[in-house]
């Protein structure tokens, strides 16, 4: 059975995301297993993750409170991308490319969430 999560189309471009980190990140210094990497990849995978377990929940307040926290491992991750250049374990073409599926994804998360907020406001002024 397919859930709807999976034909979000933020949830498919996040699952993109994952996995673009994860074959950034098999790059690094085998020092930052437990570092960066670690960071990096949980923060990516929490992205998808918020989205689905959201979607899941009974009420749009729910489901706002978990694409918040996707946005938040977003600001995460990007930050850690930039750190990740900075320091030479990605390119400025990596971070490029990363920047322009990030941004995507974020536009996508805030559209969805005043969408819900809309939704919300519109449901509450009917009542």
């Amino acid at each position: 059975m397919e859930t709807s999560y999976k034909k979000l189309v933020v949830w498919q471009k996040s699952m993109i995301l994952v996995k673009r980190i994860y074959i950034a990140t098999h790059r690094f210094p085998s020092g930052e297993l437990y570092g960066m990497v670690s960071q990096m990849r949980r923060a990516a995978v929490s992205v998808p993750s918020n989205i689905a377990e959201g979607q899941m929940r009974e009420t749009p307040g729910e489901f706002l409170q978990f694409i918040a926290t996707a946005q938040g491992s977003l600001a995460e991750l990007e930050t850690q991308m930039i750190i990740a250049k900075d320091i030479g374990y990605i390119t400025q073409q990596q971070l490029d490319e990363f920047s322009v599926l990030h941004d995507e994804v974020f536009r996508m998360l805030l559209a969805m969430r005043n969408k819900i907020k809309d939704l919300k406001l519109q449901s509450k002024n009917q009542h």
